[in-house]
């Protein structure tokens, strides 16, 4: 390895050490977490930085990331290492004692690495990526990037539609990536090993020859005199007119993370997480994650049981958390819970699902959850407050369901309930919204009256919408902040106003406003890429964190750039977009076909309701046969076992495996 190489590539913890004393939580930038992997730089000949574009306590328990880093790692010749967002205060000492962007494993330089991957599951990390790139001296701009600098791959949720970050990304991966990084591993140890033949453009035309990783530089996108966008065009013979998302088939053979990293600063979750199946097929027409993930995959009871094992050895975590879009619709979660909670009741391990469907919800289910870790609240989120945009929604559950299912929660010792909904849905009036009032109350009511206790709590808990691409709503105007504002606080004094029960209703919303700005960067083309630069270059930072959000930086930023193209803000986000408009991310095929979404998008207008084809006839969204995939679901029929069989006292034995 020539000698310059080796010399970027050493750590430069020694720097960073005589500025750490002077940051906020600096064991954040320290490494050395149980489960992480270091190798030695010279023995591998592909070497990845991977990124979850926020702080420590976020990025560390992300799934995404922490299955990549495990699967690389695994390679013979291959390395993953970690880095995330520095916060302000170590970022300025960094640019002033010229400290790179520095990976948490070995803290070699970012720069130095083959490619940069970063995933992004909201927009609002944009600019983080930003900070990343210039702390790490890789030129904003892929145009600007030479040889020597790392290949900057996004993938995540948000990847969905890259075309906001565009200019500043070499490639893209959309869908599951745990294949994908391994057959992008392949084509740039090849194209290494020939000499780097034909520079940056060839390793990028190899890429996207595969059909399955976007290169945004080998396209033109061409608009009309209106602004909207005529066509997105291969500048480059070769390139495909539509790249494809992919899909991890058979769960069981990817068990990862078989050693989730245990975080050495305190993080958002503190437990060790187990996805039990990916994608959701309830067509709830707002939620992009269970269109996108489309079909569902179950993971098998048993291959649960040997991933909570292995994990929770690894670890010495109290908690197990059973991840998916919709955890209580897996077809044997009533025997996974029952059969984890047997097996480590002596141990106390906790179990929890990230939220319940109402129509999912059951005490037998909740008991076993709760049985040997802490009852805590219990969180169902409805969606809609009325009836009638429940049907808009496609969210498929009446208030009898609920008050029925919160019933049953008091009735058998819970005292909190949090409802989560959100505001400014596809034709949403005040009336709907103040429905969400009349709800709670009716919660509290109910809980008063089963419970015969007067210290019943319900939280109901805001977000505001926002219309996301590959989804039925993607056409769909969004609510302008202000009247989205309105709309909450006209509900808010209802609540407050109400004698009897609004002193046990606790109300949490969002203003609109940072759902405007994640409109613009959900929905938006590559020209919103000089929005994302302005506000970078204006201090921008950290945009999911309220406390960092500038709504004013955003709108002044947009107001300098954006009229040079003949568009706004409102343009992207509270217009309504028709059927014949070329949306920014149709050349990426999530599998879903766009006559389906636009059937299903009218039908949201009619207030139709459509079934979850899991358990009825295919409704041709178009997923399976494009794709080459199906929906995987059990049951397997299998229980769960004991991994001990006790003897009883006094026969000698111990324990036998």
């Amino acid at each position: 390895m020539p000698a310059e190489v080796a010399a970027a590539a050493e750590s430069v913890f020694p720097q960073l050490e005589a500025l750490l004393p002077h940051v906020q939580k600096p064991i954040q930038y320290v490494g050395g977490e149980l489960n992480s992997t270091v190798k030695p730089w010279e023995s591998c000949d592909v070497r990845w930085a991977l990124m979850y574009p926020d702080a420590y306590e976020v990025g560390l328990p992300n799934q995404g990331v922490m299955i990549l880093y495990e699967v690389l790692n695994e390679q013979e010749g291959v390395l993953a290492e970690r880095t995330y967002s520095v916060w302000p205060d170590l970022e300025a000492l960094m640019r002033e004692h010229r400290v790179p962007q520095f990976t948490v494993d070995s803290h070699r330089p970012v720069g130095a690495f083959d490619v940069f991957g970063l995933s992004f599951s909201t927009e609002l990390g944009y600019t983080n990526m930003l900070t990343a790139l210039d702390l790490a001296g890789i030129p904003l701009e892929s145009k600007d990037r030479t040889l020597d600098d790392p290949i900057v791959l996004a993938g995540g949720h948000a990847a969905f539609n890259p075309e906001p970050v565009a200019d500043f990304v070499d490639a893209v991966i959309i869908g599951d990536g745990e294949q994908a990084v391994l057959d992008m591993t392949k084509i740039i140890r090849g194209w290494k090993a020939e000499g780097r033949p034909g520079g940056r453009e060839e390793v990028l035309f190899r890429l996207a020859k595969t059909g399955s990783v976007y290169i945004p530089a080998f396209y033109d996108v061409e608009y009309l005199p209106d602004a909207r966008i005529a066509r997105v065009v291969p500048n480059k013979s070769g390139v495909p007119w539509r790249v494809s998302k992919h899909t991890v088939m058979d769960l069981d053979e990817w068990p990862y993370p078989k050693q989730p990293l245990v975080p050495l600063a305190e993080t958002v979750h503190e437990r060790m997480s187990v996805e039990i199946f990916r994608g959701c097929t309830r067509g709830c027409r707002f939620c992009q994650a269970g269109m996108i993930t489309r079909p569902v995959r179950e993971r098998s009871i048993t291959g649960i049981g040997e991933m909570v094992e292995k994990g929770l050895k690894a670890t010495g975590f109290e908690e197990v958390g059973l991840l998916s879009l919709s955890s209580a619709d897996h077809s044997e979660i009533g025997d996974i819970a029952k059969g984890l909670a047997d097996r480590y009741t002596e141990d106390k391990i906790g179990l929890s699902l990230p939220s319940t469907r109402v129509d999912a919800f059951n005490v037998d289910l909740a008991n076993e959850l709760t049985r040997n870790g802490r009852r805590s609240g219990l969180t169902f989120a409805p969606e809609g407050g009325s009836e009638r945009l429940r049907k808009v929604i496609n969210k498929m559950v009446s208030e009898e369901d609920l008050i029925r299912t919160v019933s049953t929660a008091y009735g058998n010792g819970w005292r909190q309930v949090k409802l989560y909904f959100m505001c400014g849905l596809p034709t949403e009036t005040d009336e709907d919204v103040l429905q969400i009032a009349d709800m709670a109350m009716n919660v509290i009511a109910e809980g008063r009256k089963v419970s015969g206790q007067n210290d019943i709590r319900c939280t109901v808990s805001i977000g505001g919408f926002v219309p996301k691409p590959h989804t039925p709503f993607q056409w769909a105007p969004q609510l302008s902040a202000a009247e989205t504002d309105a709309r909450l606080t006209k509900l808010r004094d209802k609540i407050r106003g109400d004698k009897k029960y609004g002193r046990s209703i606790g109300f949490r919303y969002h203003d609109g406003k940072p759902g405007i700005v994640e409109g613009l960067l959900s929905r938006g083309d590559r020209r919103v890429g000089a929005v994302i630069r302005a506000v970078y270059e204006d201090g921008g930072r950290f945009d999911g964190w309220r406390e960092h959000f500038s709504y004013e930086r955003w709108m002044r930023c947009a107001e300098k750039t954006l009229p040079a193209f003949g568009v706004d803000v409102d343009w992207y986000t509270t217009r309504e977009k028709t059927y014949e408009e070329v949306l920014p991310w149709d050349h990426l095929d999530s599998g879903l076909d766009k006559d389906w979404l636009w059937e299903d998008w009218q039908d949201a207008l009619d207030e139709t309701e459509v079934e979850d084809c899991r358990w009825t006839p295919c409704f041709d969204c178009g997923v399976c046969p494009q794709m080459d995939t199906s929906i995987q679901i059990g049951p397997t029929g299998k229980k769960l076992l004991p991994l001990t069989v006790k003897q009883p006292a006094g026969t000698g034995g111990g324990h036998t495996h």
